[in-house]
């Protein structure tokens, strides 16, 4: 569960880390020593809430008019050789006492914070709703000395765990219910239930991922430890139910013979309700249906998350209207983030993540300034701020990590012979029953693909998947040469491989030499392509091109069909024309699949392309027929354009590196050649013009969901109406239905 790093209570865990500012050089002038530490829950040892020592009193520093600058000089006074980013609106909780600094203003270069332009020690407008913290880089100041003593007390509550007592629910995951243990030195000890109430319970199935509590029957557990000896740690525990972690609420520690203690109770018991995913058992699958049957009455859910690359993690958007958008970042914190998490069937957050850490969104921004109480069962229960274009952007998209239940899916998966622990061939345990050990083998790679490759490298928690190889030359590490699973076939959203598609024991693999094994190269980044729907809309026009001005185009099959029997050189063909405008808005750099040695020179474009298939253009009727397709096959991939901040890095020219950076656009024009559908056989009529990026999936994209554009066409044989596009899960199930008449494409895969 992490090490807690709470500040609610004396007792707790108290994480500080201490600079006397005399040891960053000689040059400081002399002075009383300032000391800083990081605090705030969760976090990791290089971020936090800033507080300072002054006047001999901790205090915090305001986020107003707050940079990375002041960020740089507070990270180096604690041993850090620079700042990654900073956070505002206590995102690592609210400090207490004084607030010492409001409107700091450092160059960067100073020696101390003391050095900034600031209002003054203790002059602040600000409230500890606005404490700032800073993420370090995770990169030490050679020679830096007594830079971060970290202080941790004796006392306090790292880990927490549910002990299963049932002999039915000891054998499978998730564990539900049982005895409330927390770790205490290299063992596990009971916590005493005299006062234990729900809201307790609500926090500790929070923190295993699991969204709400149940009744348990007491009875049971009364005679089981009678016949044991239990060690008790923690008594009087009270939470308020909205904790993300029990070190969160006030509690005591038992002093003395712990085994004595608890005289007049037994130990704490907690029963929790599963989300959908994670149901197991006839019981929990009626329940499962009769949750997606309520849904199917009230309309389908109005929030989800994407971008993520774990099950329970991406960046929130929700839907109002009929359209999807993001949530802006102002006051985003691990209230909030738990609702959403709740609401999704998830426990409590991790992380409330800001700064579009999972990606930035596209659309409306519908909501800023979120502040729940915790104890809403929906997002949009919470006091909210509609906004303006003005007040945010997406570089400010909100993000969460919920805590989900532990499955152990990784430990029935492993990857061998590689070079790092993110790359190997997969090698997967089959016939783990009860007590047996598990018999491990290969996977069979033929039809292995990026969809398979990132449900693998979900599984073993690497992130996202960078390739599938379907040949892998990796040394054989571990001598396991069988193939125990063929025909994966996965949608690329499941937690296991063990949930898609496969041929199960009847196996079938032509060749099954470890070379033909399937691979993974896992990321913990990936692109995300997006099409800039409305410059599609504004550009699109019907051009007659005479036949003679067509050869390159036929040459590299960018029109129909029928244009192989027209009367070359007379006569013409019809073509709509539009711009293409395709934007990386992932965190990673969008790369061929292809090196450099496999890249196609075209003649005609002079050229190298460095896919085979990038794009699909489709015409279609609006019930799902196809009656007319562009060509628009081979790519060069380049940096057209960037964001003010992002320089250009990849260029066709001169035989250049190709790719799409993060932030860059890659733009094709309306006039030029093959950027066009050929309909010179389509009869006037309505249509839907459909736009498929990556149709392969041949390379890794943290969301394919968001490849498709589709718009409304109407064509009288003389003109074309352009209407209505949009990125294909932009809108509601409903305003899809009213779209089209057919279930259409989500995503890049033609229902």
């Amino acid at each position: 569960m992490g090490t807690c790093r709470g500040w609610a209570q004396p007792e707790l865990l108290v994480l500080s880390v201490w600079l006397w500012v005399s040891s960053a050089g000689p040059t400081h002038p002399p002075g009383p020593a300032l000391r800083v530490r990081l605090a705030g829950y969760p976090r990791k040892h290089n971020e936090g809430r800033v507080e300072l020592f002054y006047n001999d009193e901790w205090g915090t520093i305001c986020d107003d008019d707050f940079t990375l600058a002041n960020a740089h000089v507070l990270c180096r006074h604690l041993g850090f050789v620079a700042a990654t980013g900073w956070a505002h609106s206590a995102k690592y909780g609210k400090g207490v006492g004084r607030i010492w600094l409001d409107n700091v203003n450092c160059a960067g270069g100073e020696k101390s914070i003391r050095d900034c332009k600031h209002r003054g020690w203790g002059n602040s407008d600000c409230s500890h709703e606005e404490d700032a913290g800073v993420i370090c880089k995770d990169e030490r100041i050679p020679g830096f000395k007594d830079s971060n003593v970290i202080e941790v007390r004796k006392l306090h509550v790292e880990e927490v765990r549910l002990r299963a007592v049932v002999a039915g629910a000891q054998r499978q995951l998730p564990v539900t219910e049982g005895i409330v243990e927390v770790r205490y030195k290299d063992s596990w000890a009971q916590i005493c239930d005299e006062g234990w109430g729900s809201h307790n319970s609500r926090v500790v199935c929070g923190m295993l991922g699991f969204p709400a509590e149940k009744k348990v029957n007491r009875n049971f557990y009364k005679l089981f430890t009678e016949r044991q000896q239990l060690n008790y740690r923690l008594h009087s525990v009270s939470c308020a139910g909205t904790e993300v972690h029990l070190s969160m609420c006030a509690f005591e520690f038992y002093r003395g013979n712990a085994s004595a203690a608890c005289g007049a109770g037994s130990p704490a018991v907690v029963s929790c309700a599963p989300g959908p995913q994670f149901a197991t058992g006839s019981a929990h699958k009626k329940k499962q249906r009769q949750q997606q049957q309520q849904q199917q009455q009230q309309g389908q859910p109005r929030i989800r998350l994407k971008g993520g690359a774990k099950v329970g993690e991406g960046r929130v958007e929700v839907l109002k209207g009929s359209e999807w958008g993001t949530i802006c970042d102002d006051r985003w914190n691990l209230l909030s983030a738990s609702v959403v998490c709740r609401e999704l069937g998830f426990g409590s957050a991790k992380e409330a993540l800001t700064g579009a850490r999972m990606g930035q969104g596209t659309g409306p921004i519908h909501m800023n300034e979120v502040q729940c109480l915790g104890t809403e069962k929906s997002l949009w229960s919470c006091p909210f701020k509609n906004i303006t274009q003005e007040d945010c952007k997406h570089t400010e998209d909100v993000a969460v990590r919920c805590n989900i239940p532990y499955m152990g899916y990784e430990t029935l998966i492993r990857l061998s012979g590689g070079r790092s622990r993110f790359e190997g061939r997969v090698e997967v345990a089959v016939g783990a029953g009860a007590g047996d050990q598990p018999r491990w083998g290969l996977v069979c790679s033929e039809g292995w693909g990026t969809l398979e490759a990132m449900v693998a490298c979900r599984q073993l928690g690497l992130g996202f998947a960078n390739h599938g190889l379907q040949e892998t030359w990796y040394w054989d590490a571990s001598n396991v040469t069988e193939m125990v699973l063929s025909g994966v076939k996965c949608a690329g959203h499941e937690m296991s491989l063990s949930h898609c598609q496969h041929h199960g024991s009847s196996l079938n693999c032509r060749n099954t030499g470890t070379r033909f094994a399937a691979g993974v190269i896992c990321s913990e980044t990936a692109s995300d392509l997006l099409l800039h729907a409305p410059l599609v809309q504004e550009t699109a026009y019907i051009e007659d091109r005479p036949l003679h001005m067509l050869y390159c185009a036929a040459e590299e099959n960018c029109l129909s069909s029928s244009a192989r029997l027209a009367n070359w050189p007379y006569g013409h063909r019809r073509l709509l024309r539009f711009s293409s405008q395709i934007h990386n808005n992932g965190r990673a750099d969008f790369r061929p699949k292809a090196g450099r040695h496999s890249w196609v020179w075209h003649e005609c474009h002079r050229h190298y392309h460095s896919m085979d298939i990038f794009t699909h253009y489709d015409i279609l009727t609006p019930n799902g027929t196809k009656v007319a397709e562009g060509h628009k096959a081979s790519f060069c991939l380049e940096d057209t354009e960037c964001e003010e901040d992002v320089a250009k890095r990849y260029e066709c020219a001169n035989f250049g590196e190709q790719g799409i950076t993060v932030g860059c656009w890659d733009l094709y024009r309306h006039d030029i050649d093959c950027q066009w559908i050929d309909i010179t056989d389509v009869k006037p009529g309505n249509y839907i013009l459909q736009v498929v990026i990556n149709p392969n999936f041949e390379v890794a994209e943290s969301d394919f969901t968001n490849n498709a554009m589709k718009c409304n066409c109407k064509y009288d044989g003389h003109r074309i109406w352009v209407h209505s596009c949009h990125i294909g899960d932009a809108l509601s199930e409903e305003a899809n239905k009213r779209f089209e008449q057919y279930p259409g494409q989500l995503n890049n895969q033609i229902s």
